[in-house]
């Protein structure tokens, strides 16, 4: 819950909560360029005037929900990753925790997808993880210079990419265990970390998934 909504009155907060609530629905459903604000207000039983009380536009309104949802993600993979020393290894938990995310919870994953377009920056708050895993991984000898400053994104993209055609598939856990191989593989490799460092964690990780 951000300041904002701590100092909203209750009659507020419940027309805020009302509106995120059918923008999820609705975003599970289409891309947002494909809904209306008056789609949004009609599901949330709102006035269309209400929106603009707590929302600037639909891309703002998306990527809050997407937001909300890839801090959910975050939170299960530092759980997965609590007491993991090894950057490489913490890269690859993160990636399996992705994948799991995308086959256990479909709607919430493709609202965080659609939501989080624009969210792929080495600098965004979300990413700070992921940045400081691959910076460790480079300052250890194991990467190409060029992770450094593309890592985070090249990163984001591979696990996007292997959510989605989890979703899209509808794969099952044994064939999704083994596109994760395939997918940490390429993904540590294109990193620059050693293949037989990388085909060894990618083993490892994907046989726990």
């Amino acid at each position: 819950m951000t300041a904002v909504q701590v100092q909203l009155s209750p009659r507020a907060a419940r027309t805020r909560g009302a509106l995120l609530v059918a923008g999820f629905e609705l975003l599970a459903e289409r891309p947002i360029d494909a809904i209306a604000i008056d789609d949004i207000v009609a599901r949330a039983g709102v006035a269309k005037g209400s929106f603009f009380n707590h929302f600037t536009d639909k891309a703002g309104f998306a990527a809050e929900l997407g937001a909300a949802v890839r801090g959910e993600l975050e939170l299960l993979v530092g759980g997965a990753n609590a007491g993991v020393a090894d950057p490489v290894e913490r890269l690859a938990g993160g990636m399996r925790v992705a994948l799991d995310f995308a086959l256990t919870e479909r709607k919430r994953c493709i609202v965080m997808l659609r939501g989080l377009e624009l969210s792929t920056g080495i600098n965004h708050r979300l990413n700070q993880g992921i940045r400081a895993d691959i910076e460790a991984i480079v300052a250890a000898g194991l990467a190409r210079p060029e992770a450094a400053s593309s890592g985070v994104r090249f990163w984001l993209g591979l696990c996007q990419i292997m959510q989605l055609n989890a979703i899209e598939r509808e794969l099952s856990r044994l064939d999704a265990a083994q596109r994760l191989r395939e997918m940490l593989v390429l993904g540590l490799t294109g990193l620059g970390v050693p293949e037989s460092r990388a085909l060894d964690v990618a083993q490892r990780v994907s046989a726990a998934f």
